[in-house]
């Protein structure tokens, strides 16, 4: 049996007559850029995130670019964040001419660890960028609670957890902005790139709009150095398609989740589920020693797995300079070495599962 780690046709079949309807929609208006349908999905976006804005963005990645511009980021000054994500995080901080000033994570969330963030702040950190990792929220109180104390903003990086909730509230609005990404493996994904900024901040939000129109607030006219980086008005339409349906997708994925919880909590360290989150598994990722020897068994057995991240930020060859040797954030390394991702996608069968499972249970013995 073959099991894919996400299976994007399966995903996307069912919702192609509502598709086609929306890209003739599109094409009919003529409004490419910034149309009806990009306003009315940020519309939808912040009713259904509880959030006063939204804006849409080209991705996620320019999402955190013009955020961190939004809160004045610049040369010299330090972003605080973890060293277990994606290379965008830093990539971005490094952009603005900023420095990534690391924290370690809790091996148990894969999270940031508000508990080792004060003794990292200096007199040139600006903002606290916490991850919402694989889908879950990190302890934002804590979070929060240190950016008061010490004068600084807050973005959220909640492109794996679009509809994840802290405390009963949806990860979106806790922090000064959040970003969230449309890449199309995500739980709430366009059919190309795409992303979204929301914010309670009226301020924020007015800079936000700005900077994805080359700081434009109206044609030839330019106030602030922006950059280019709009929503395609035919991925909002698919987006409002698929935004539709996010609660379903999510809580099938939190049903496949389970089913591993109950099956594989005896063989290998299953993700824990902080009290004061929910979990919608972007990834199902399990912890093991053996995690090489694991995947091998499972690619051999046409099992899609994915190891996010093998290589914790500070020991990418890019960010050297930053003198971050081996062993200076152990968490993240020690999770680099050991964290696998199982097809938790919500069209994933029973048998499908049950497969993995089984497989999983064999290479053990």
């Amino acid at each position: 049996m073959k099991v894919p780690q996400i299976d994007l046709w399966a995903h996307h079949e069912p919702l192609m007559a509502e598709f086609r309807q929306a890209f003739e929609r599109v094409v009919r208006s003529s409004q490419f850029i910034l149309g009806q349908e990009e306003k009315e999905f940020e519309f939808e976006a912040a009713s259904y995130l509880n959030v006063k804005h939204a804006i849409g963005v080209g991705n996620g990645t320019d999402a955190l670019a013009i955020c961190l511009k939004a809160l004045g980021v610049g040369p010299g000054d330090e972003v605080m964040t973890s060293p277990f994500t994606f290379i965008a995080t830093a990539e971005v901080i490094v952009a603005l001419g900023a420095v990534p000033r690391f924290v370690d994570i809790k091996p148990d969330t894969f999270n940031i660890d508000p508990a080792k963030i004060e003794a990292r702040i200096t007199d040139k950190t600006k903002v606290i960028l916490p991850i919402h990792l694989y889908g879950q929220a990190t302890e934002m109180d804590a979070i929060l609670d240190i950016a008061k104390r010490h004068n600084l903003r807050v973005l959220e990086d909640g492109a794996q957890a679009f509809g994840a909730t802290y405390k009963d509230k949806k990860v979106g609005g806790l922090g000064d902005l959040t970003i969230f990404s449309f890449f199309p493996t995500k739980n709430l994904g366009a059919l190309g790139d795409g992303g979204l900024i929301t914010t309670n901040n009226d301020e924020l939000y007015e800079k936000c709009r700005l900077i994805r129109v080359h700081g434009s607030p109206k044609k030839y006219y330019h106030t602030i150095i922006g950059q280019n980086s709009r929503l395609d008005t035919i991925q909002a339409a698919f987006l409002r398609i698929k935004l539709k349906h996010i609660d379903r997708f999510n809580e099938l994925r939190i049903k496949n989740a389970e089913a591993y919880n109950e099956e594989l909590k005896d063989i290998v360290k299953t993700p824990a589920v902080h009290p004061d989150s929910n979990h919608i598994y972007h990834q199902y990722t399990i912890r093991t020693s053996r995690r090489d020897e694991l995947k091998k068994f499972l690619n051999e057995a046409e099992i899609g797995v994915g190891i996010h991240y093998p290589y914790p930020l500070h020991r990418q060859p890019v960010l050297s300079y930053l003198g971050l040797g081996e062993g200076s954030f152990p968490e993240a390394e020690a999770a680099g070495r050991e964290v696998m991702s199982l097809p938790v996608y919500p069209e994933l069968s029973e048998e499908q599962r049950n497969y993995v499972i089984s497989k999983i249970r064999e290479f053990f013995g």
